[in-house]
Parts: structure tokens; sequence; C-alpha cells
């Protein structure tokens, strides 16, 4: 059984949903007969290279809130990642273009190693001082990853390698009606849509494995929360969800 997943680098759902659809698949009986592969959205496509600026400044700019503001709807995000084991920076990340990373995770898939570079990138994005946004960034991740360097750099430098292949997956979500993500396809029979929590995704995977209808579970609160072009679910108090970038 395949599973798609739909994501962007950017999007700080992807980065937990990833880890509460593991935790689920973790817990389904057949998990080793399902084959995971991560497909491209950008969350920002219109963005330009180099262009880049703090996530906190960002959100306080485009949501017009106070820089303390867009502090707290991050402190929100960070409490479900640290939840799930997941470290989690607020201040000093930022937000650029990620069509390269893109790039280099389809680089990374031709090469069997696209996992690894994704939770590499995940973890330089969101928590540790390393700006994916930065081509030698990501060249070391890709190193880290197991790719060859020089192959890795040849990506990067090529603004069309691999560039069909993201814009591709990015026809397949819209065609599929991804408005956001994380989306999940289970074997094109069944749709997850938002980082649900892993025994939703555990449910998924045990129906979608007996061949039932495709259907969508829908988002069922802050657990199930999103990104997407107009910005990221953030919980707040109550079991309900904001929106930023």
């Amino acid at each position: 059984m395949r599973v798609e997943i739909w994501s962007d680098i950017a999007c700080p759902w992807c980065y937990v949903g990833k880890a509460r659809f593991e935790k689920g698949l973790a817990a389904f009986a057949h998990r080793d007969d399902v084959e995971v592969v991560h497909r491209s959205f950008e969350l920002d496509p219109g963005r330009a290279k180099g262009d880049t600026a703090l996530v906190v400044d960002m959100l306080a700019e485009k949501y017009g809130r106070t820089r303390e503001e867009a502090r707290s709807m991050e402190e929100g995000v960070a409490s479900n990642a640290r939840s799930e084991g997941l470290g989690y920076r607020i201040e000093g990340r930022d937000h650029g273009s990620t069509f390269d990373i893109h790039r280099l995770l389809h680089l990374a898939k031709a090469r069997g190693r696209q996992d690894e570079l994704l939770n590499l990138a995940y973890r330089a994005n969101f928590a540790e001082e390393r700006s994916v946004f930065d081509p030698e960034t990501l060249v070391a991740l890709a190193v880290e990853a197991g790719l060859d360097e020089a192959e890795a750099r040849a990506v990067l430098a090529d603004a069309d390698a691999y560039a069909d292949d993201v814009r591709a997956d990015e026809r397949e979500a819209a065609e599929l009606g991804a408005t956001g993500v994380p989306f999940f396809v289970l074997d094109r029979r069944y749709g997850v849509s938002g980082g649900q929590p892993a025994e939703v995704f555990t449910q998924a995977l045990e129906q979608a494995w007996q061949g039932r209808v495709i259907t969508e579970i829908g988002q069922s609160g802050g657990d199930a929360a999103a990104c997407g072009p107009d910005g990221c679910e953030v919980p707040h108090a109550g079991p309900h969800a904001g929106a930023h970038a």
C-alpha cells in the first residue's frame, strides 16, 4: 500500500503531522507493507528566491499584529510540536521560497534518501539555528542525508533540474482537491487532511487496507490543523485554531 504525503518544509503542521503519521503507522499491523512517498506543495509559490524574512516579523506584518502577538501565535504551534517530542525554535527562524528544497527532495527520492533529507530539513528549519534557505545549508543537509555533494550542487545550480517534478506534484495536489497541507492520500482510495492525531492515521491505514470507498477525514479542531496559502492554523486556549503563515 502506498501513502503519498503532500507537504511543505515551511509548514509547521507538516512537521508535526509527519511525526503523528509515523506514530500512527507504527501502530498499524501491516506497516512493513506500506510505501511512503513525499510530494511537493509550496505554500508561498510566488515568493522570489532569496526573499527571506524572520518568521515572527513576517507574521506580524502580514496580519497586522504586534510582534508579541505574532510570537504568541508561534507558541501555540510550538507547544503542539514539543508534545510530539519535536524541537521548535520561535526566534531566529526565517521564511522564504521552498522551491529549491523541493527540487533537492526529488533528487533525494531518485537516490532513495528522500525521508532522510526531509527529516533533516524539518529539523534544521524548526529546531536548529540553520537556514534551509541558504544554498550551502541545503548542500550540507543533502550530504548528511547520504547524497553526493557534487550532484546536490549541480541540481541547485540548474534551475530546471527537477522543476517539472515539483510542478507535477503541485498540479496533482490541485486535481485531488488539496488546498492545504499536510495532505495524505492512502493507496489513492482514502484521504486525510491536516495534522491529525496518531490514532486517526492508524484508523485511516486500516480502512484503506480494507479497500473501503475513498473519503476524506476533515479537520476536527486544533489537533488536525493544516497550512494553506492563507496561513497555518494555530491552537489557542480552546480547541479551535486561528491562522498564520
